[in-house]
């Protein structure tokens, strides 16, 4: 076990977490939300520091990361817990557990200094803390990011952004990309689906992100039939990215499949992705994206500007084709496309 970092002590040895927007308060011998953070005798621990659930060489685009280093790999890396409590979470295994690592078959222990030893092995460009909520082993994550700086390795966060801007202003300095997930854009959804009541601070956190740190940011949404796909919470969302993180920010918007507790819906009907697109580009976003169907046609990047075909995308296979730098090679039009890795700032 190691002592957690940005908690504050309390009367009666309680003790609240300031990792996560939860703000849990524990009280001696109990653990937080993410199941991953206990109080003992009035002090709090993680318990799942390097225990790793998931490890594997993906392409960025899996991520989804389309204007973030095209072309490259990452070292993808998941842990235990999660924070949130989605009904079609995909990888429930991982993120629905009631004690740490060391107790869930499969798990292996990877120190940073292993882990960024193993992105240098297999030749990625760069690490990724996915498949559960980066931010539950938030010291572990931090640990890792400072030494990939040392290597000149760029740093992902796959996130549902529910960290504390106290957090984020910690990691800032050390990570590259920061990968959201907006859900919906309602109290109602995001209480029904993830069993979160104040979720708006994800848009100020993802913002902070961008602005105070200068993250390449890209936002997802999961279209789920019946429960996010009406017009009002697409347009919301479509609006908030164009007004707060800037037109040329990405938005994907993405095909659900039946999962977890959400067996019972249908895959999203291909029309509806189509539709939340439209609403997209209506609302002045540059670059809308289809996820989770292969092969269709706003897979690739197409300059807005001189209309000529920038990144080819077919599932994961990428070509880069009239890119120059962050801009369009054919008109010189501004792509936001990131080629570079950030330089460490304190």
């Amino acid at each position: 076990m190691l002592e957690a970092i940005l908690y504050e002590k309390l009367s009666g040895d309680r003790v609240r977490c300031d990792i996560c927007q939860w703000r849990c308060v524990i009280n001696p011998g109990k653990l937080g939300v993410c199941r991953m953070r206990c109080n003992y005798d009035g002090l709090l621990y993680l318990l799942n520091y390097a225990e790793v659930s998931s490890m594997a060489v993906d392409p960025i685009e899996k991520k989804p990361l389309f204007h973030f280093l095209p072309g490259s790999f990452v070292f993808s890396l998941g842990g235990w817990g999660c924070n949130f409590h989605c009904q079609h979470c995909q990888n429930w295994e991982i993120s629905c557990v009631e004690q740490p690592g060391g107790s869930v078959r499969g798990s292996r222990k990877v120190s940073p200094k292993e882990a960024i030893e193993l992105t240098r092995q297999y030749r990625c460009g760069g690490i990724a803390w996915t498949y559960n909520e980066p931010a539950i082993w938030f010291e572990y994550t931090l640990d890792s990011a400072k030494l990939a700086k040392e290597y000149g390795l760029y740093t992902v966060y796959v996130t549902n952004g529910y960290l504390t801007v106290e957090a984020l202003d910690v990691l800032g300095p050390y990570l590259d990309a920061w990968r959201v997930d907006v859900k919906g854009f309602s109290d109602g959804f995001y209480q029904k689906l993830s069993k979160i009541y104040r979720w708006r601070g994800i848009l100020e956190v993802a913002k902070r992100a961008k602005e105070r740190w200068g993250m390449h940011v890209e936002v997802v949404t999961n279209i789920i039939p019946s429960m996010n796909d009406d017009e009002e919470q697409l347009a919301g969302i479509a609006r908030w990215v164009r007004d707060e993180l800037g037109e040329l920010t990405p938005w994907h918007v993405t095909r659900f499949y039946p999962h977890h507790y959400l067996t019972h819906l249908p895959p999203t009907p291909i029309v509806s992705l189509e539709t939340a697109y439209k609403i997209g580009k209506r609302a002045g976003l540059r670059f809308v994206y289809l996820g989770n169907v292969p092969g269709h046609d706003t897979e690739n990047t197409i300059c807005y500007s001189c209309g000529k075909l920038n990144i080819s995308r077919f599932g994961y296979n990428t070509k880069v084709i009239g890119v120059d730098g962050s801009k369009c090679k054919f008109c010189d039009a501004e792509l936001n496309i990131r080629q570079k890795v950030k330089k460490v700032k304190v």
